[in-house]
């Protein structure tokens, strides 16, 4: 199943949703911003979010298509892997690209977070 998510036709940031054997895979497309750091939480782990087949705490994002995340972004992905982990599940992110990789890693996030190369290598993990 795929959803997209946007509040309006310039949002900075488009969001895809499936689940691959029970792990809630989120595609994002854009920037990451204070715009949509609301949006993001939500979108990589619901309030209603189950350990069932709808992905529940076990999340990877796809951070393929991100552009751009200033500190916005990364206090959501911490706060997103403090709930999952909390409720033993986790949180993976996969595919960032160079300039949001360098960002990830200045802040100490590498440390933190597990990173992978691919998405499937972050399903496989």
């Amino acid at each position: 199943m795929t959803d997209n998510q946007g509040t309006g036709p310039s949002d900075p940031l488009r969001i895809k949703y499936s689940t691959t054997d029970g792990i809630r895979v989120v595609t994002l497309h854009g920037e990451i911003d204070h715009h949509v750091k609301d949006a993001l939480s939500e979108a990589l782990l619901p309030l209603d979010a189950t350990d069932g087949g709808g992905g529940g705490h076990r999340i990877v994002a796809d951070l393929s298509g991100v552009t751009f995340l200033d500190s916005s972004g990364i206090n959501a992905l911490l706060q997103v892997h403090q709930r999952a982990d909390a409720a033993q599940g986790w949180l993976r992110l996969a595919a960032a690209q160079e300039p949001v990789m360098r960002v990830l890693q200045l802040v100490g996030l590498d440390t933190v977070l597990s990173f992978h190369s691919t998405v499937e290598q972050a399903l496989d993990a």
